[in-house]
């Protein structure tokens, strides 16, 4: 399989969790949708940290935030930020199961719920809700279906 094609792979995951992030969901369960594009972001800078980077997460972010119609630049920077963090610490996340894994998910997915809170704080003053947390525990929940599906996608051979 040549280089070219595996990042082909990347783009279309990255790209196919965006419309995940942007389809339309009933109320009841739009509150429910967790940050796919963040997801995968982390499962690809956690396997092949050569290949997806923070300039990857940085400019897939500006992508999300125009596509969710928020401030530029704000999901930029909590992507950057956390696949900073999983940049980091790759070599040690590898090598735990999906459930130690999920937790340190669920970290990634509450700091960039915190940061995305705060800058629409600075512009709109509003108290943290219970709505806020649903995507975090929604995220966390998914990682083992997202990391097993993903994985597949990167195993599977090119016929």
């Amino acid at each position: 399989m040549n280089n070219n094609y595996g990042f082909g792979r990347i783009i279309l995951t990255i790209l196919l969790a965006m419309c995940m992030r942007i389809a339309p969901l009933p109320d009841a369960l739009a509150a429910f949708n967790p940050d796919w594009v963040l997801l995968v972001l982390i499962y690809w800078s956690l396997i092949l940290p050569e290949r997806v980077g923070i300039f990857h997460a940085w400019g897939f972010g500006l992508l999300t935030d125009i596509l969710t119609g928020r401030l530029l630049g704000q999901y930029a920077l909590a992507y950057s930020l956390v696949i900073y963090i999983c940049l980091k610490l790759h070599k040690r996340l590898r090598q735990f199961p999906l459930l130690q894994q999920g937790l340190f998910i669920f970290f990634c997915l509450l700091l960039s719920q915190l940061l995305l809170f705060f800058i629409k704080n600075l512009q709109h003053p509003a108290q943290l809700q219970r709505v806020f947390w649903q995507p975090v525990f929604t995220g966390t929940l998914c990682w083992p279906l997202v990391h097993t599906a993903l994985r597949f996608v990167r195993l599977k051979k090119h016929n």
